[in-house]
């Protein structure tokens, strides 16, 4: 298949950090990408920044989804908790309705769900936290599109749960063997060279693969990539991914655009 076939959504993490909105970090991030989710107070975010987010996206043309992580933000959401199933699916509930009630406030659609950091990272290996995920999601709606973890079981969930699914990839970090992502433990975790993101990128979108930490070649077939609005240098990564992407032909569009 010609990379003139191919189209990709680009995503971001935002609404986490209220000193890059204040900067105009987030909304340079946002020239380059096509969806952002926004965080929903749990991990990170709150009314102010959500509805900031939101009317930046807005004005970039960006579609939104809503980003909900443990409800720790002392850790950013990235350390693991031991909640039942029943928590998640009710912290999940709550995060996504709370940007949906000032999504509405803006005349904005939620279009997809991404859960944040360790959230994210367990649902990858645990089928049970998935469908809590997926639980939470439904409670809300069921007309948005779920983002998971290219290859993993929880798009299967997700599935299972009525969903439609979105396979997600990361231009800005490094993968295991087995296809999971390489733990923010190890130095080399984040890529944070423009350069090596955007050639990561266009390896997943034009061959479908990675490679791993190792060496190895690992499969992927995303339908979205990431870049994490906080690691150094997001804005030259996001743009630099972009700028490769379009060069070879491949379309950058939205997750419900054709």
């Amino acid at each position: 298949m010609k990379s003139s076939q191919l189209k990709i959504d680009l995503n971001c993490d935002m609404g986490e950090l209220p000193e890059a909105i204040a900067d105009g970090t987030q909304s340079a991030l946002m020239r380059s990408i096509t969806s952002a989710n926004v965080a929903c107070g749990g991990h990170a975010g709150d009314a102010v920044t959500m509805r900031e987010t939101i009317e930046q996206a807005l004005r970039a043309g960006v579609a939104v989804g809503a980003h909900p992580g443990y409800a720790d933000p002392k850790n950013f959401g990235r350390l693991e908790l031991k909640l039942s199933p029943a928590e998640v699916a009710e912290s999940v509930f709550e995060q996504v309705l709370a940007l949906a009630q000032v999504a509405e406030s803006c005349e904005a659609p939620v279009v997809h769900v991404k859960p944040h950091g360790a959230l994210y990272n367990q649902a990858v290996r645990s089928r049970e936290l998935a469908e809590a995920i997926a639980q939470g999601v439904a409670r809300w709606r069921r007309d948005v599109v779920l983002v998971g973890l290219a290859g993993s079981p929880m798009l299967d969930v997700f599935r299972d749960a009525g969903f439609a699914i979105a396979a997600e990839a990361f231009a800005d970090r490094r993968y295991e063997p087995d296809g999971t992502l390489r733990s923010r433990k190890f130095a080399d975790a984040l890529i944070t060279d423009p350069e090596e993101a955007g050639r990561q990128a266009l390896a997943m979108v034009e061959r479908g693969i990675v490679k791993s930490s190792d060496g190895t070649e690992v499969a992927v077939a995303p339908q979205t990539i990431c870049i994490h609005g906080d690691t150094p240098g997001a804005t030259a990564i996001a743009s630099e991914v972009a700028r490769v992407l379009r060069d070879s032909g491949v379309k950058l569009c939205g997750l419900t655009e054709g």
